[in-house]
């Protein structure tokens, strides 16, 4: 392993480009591009500050191994797919630790976030809190752009002297600067070329693999890449393991992400971690994570040969659910790893699938409770077991495994009335409620919306006088305003402008039909929706709740 320096100027020109001992760029096992747009203008601020960016790790190596480009110009639905590289036996440099720090410097000196390019305050600059910023970088939209906001990369690629870049700028600021201001711009643009085309800013440790085939077959590699993440906060657990799957398996990163593509597609967040603790599960595995069952080749060849009815497996569960039970969104799926016993039957007992009882009783429960929550794995491990004894999907047997796991079934009246306003448990429940409306319109924007039955502004306007001090307080405090006796769910049009608002209950249902009423379980008596009533609507309100619930409570 040796250390070598670079200019970040002739570093992002590395990037994809064959010309430098073959190019940089990344292969498969890296995770795609998680920065968001500030990270990357605070990673730009850091380094025109003269901070360490820590060092890069880089594999020189002439192996077959799949490898993707960069991404120039990045957008947040963009696929992996679309950047894969043909494979070769060329001389090529692998990034294996410092993707989003790269990343960040080819969209910004490259490219562009969103559309928009890096822009740089070339007036800022003044001395801050370490914490704070204090060269001041933004991605903008060129035709929002003034001065003192220049494009950053016109700087760093300019082959001018620092003072004829300076010049150029100032007369074209279009403003009269101080000779403060003026000093402030030079000091900058000098400080800039230094930093990013003078100065080797940049250090890379490389594995050379080319000169010495020996030093570092591909197993080390992956082991190596698996220990400079794991210390970090650039890949998590799920991502650690996949790269030991995606080093055996040269299509698993494709087969992964159209796979996440068709079963999010009406609005779920299903991920990579779920999936892999669904494939170590369905081949009794255990639910549990650990690095030696995807260390282990014969597990990583069994989700290989076995993926196309893994994934069927999932697929199919995921329609079950978007068909039959309404919870349509992931704002409605409050956990999403009590499915994975329901996926092993399925794989396992694909022919009694269609003929299973009380499935959806058993996911309604289990997510009302949050059976699944916490640490899940052993109640996942009990529940199969269950299956795997009964031959069977018998949801009795399921939740005598989850209650001997220590958890609990039991859905009271409180489990249901303690949910409020912002709670993401108050989604399912309206999910199952409100079954006409529609979670996952075109636009999200559209989505319905949790609004306030009787406005908070207004229930805020009541006071009591205490007894004790005399002075006036709240009469209804925040979990007595956002209780769900007091919510309902609007559609977008309903609840946006020129909508509810903050309009009292009493002018808000009069002249609304009883079906919408029925609808919003509103009590029929006038009288309850006026202000100064509030406590006994939400009493007979709760009643009408409770009522709607009631197959659901024991």
């Amino acid at each position: 392993m040796k250390n070598q320096r670079e200019t970040i100027r002739r570093m992002v020109g590395y990037l994809n480009n064959e010309e430098k001992d073959g190019g940089f760029w990344l292969p498969n096992i890296q995770r795609p591009f998680v920065w968001k747009e500030e990270q990357t203008e605070r990673l730009f601020d850091s380094i025109l500050r003269e901070y360490p960016i820590s060092t890069l790790l880089v594999w020189k190596t002439k192996s077959n191994i799949k490898r993707r480009e960069f991404i120039q110009n990045y957008k947040k639905k963009q696929k992996l797919s679309d950047f894969y590289v043909l494979e070769d036996s060329k001389i090529k440099m692998l990034v294996l630790d410092g993707q989003q720090r790269l990343q960040s410097l080819f969209i910004g000196l490259k490219g562009s976030y969103e559309g928009k390019e890096l822009y740089l305050d070339i007036l800022s600059g003044d001395l801050t809190q370490p914490d704070d910023i204090r060269y001041k970088f933004k991605f903008m939209e060129k035709e929002k752009v003034k001065f003192p906001w220049i494009k950053f990369k016109d700087i760093v690629f300019s082959n001018g002297e620092y003072d004829e870049i300076s010049e150029r700028l100032i007369d074209r600021s279009g403003i009269d600067l101080t000779r403060e201001q003026e000093r402030r711009v030079r000091r900058n643009v000098s400080k800039i070329i230094r930093i990013f085309t003078s100065d080797e800013t940049l250090i890379y440790q490389e594995l050379d693999s080319v000169d010495n085939e020996e030093a570092y077959t591909e197993d080390d590699v992956v082991e190596i890449f698996i220990r400079a993440n794991s210390g970090g906060t650039v890949l998590g657990k799920s991502d650690l393991l996949f790269s030991l799957l995606s080093a055996s398996w040269s299509e698993s990163d494709e087969k992964m992400e159209e796979l996440l593509e068709d079963i999010n597609n009406t609005g779920y967040k299903f991920n990579r971690d779920f999936v892999l603790k669904t494939c170590l599960s369905l081949l009794d595995k255990g639910a549990a994570y650990n690095v030696s069952k995807f260390r282990d080749e014969t597990t990583r060849e069994a989700i290989s040969d076995k993926w196309d009815d893994i994934a069927n497996a999932i697929k199919d569960v995921k329609d079950f659910l978007y068909g039959k039970t309404y919870l349509r969104s992931d704002k409605a799926l409050t956990s999403y790893l009590g499915l994975i016993p329901v996926i092993y039957f399925r794989y396992h007992f694909k022919n009694q699938w269609n003929s299973v009882k009380k499935l959806d009783e058993y996911i309604l429960r289990t997510l009302l409770t949050g059976a699944f929550s916490g640490s899940p794995d052993t109640v996942i491990d009990r529940c199969i077991d269950a299956i795997k004894k009964s031959q069977d999907f018998k949801v009795d047997d399921l939740f005598d495994a989850i209650r001997r796991s220590g958890r609990n079934l039991q859905i009271g009246e409180e489990t249901i009335l303690e949910l409020s306003y912002g709670s993401k448990n108050i989604h399912l429940i309206f999910n199952l409620w409100y079954k006409d409306f529609s979670y996952h319109p075109a636009f999200v924007d559209n989505q319905p919306q949790v609004d306030h039955i009787f406005p908070q502004s207004a229930l805020k306007t009541i006071k009591n006088v205490n007894s004790t001090t005399g002075r006036k307080v709240l009469a209804y405090r925040a979990e007595d305003r956002d209780q769900i006796a007091n919510c309902m769910l609007l559609t977008q049009q309903e609840n946006g402008s020129g909508g509810k608002s903050a309009t009292l209950p009493e002018k808000w249902f009069e002249g609304k039909s009883d079906d919408y009423l029925d609808m919003h379980l509103i009590p029929r008596d006038k009288n309850l929706w006026k202000l100064e009533n509030y406590p006994q609507f939400i009493e007979e309100r709760k009643k009408l709740i409770l009522d709607k619930f009631k197959d659901l409570i024991y």
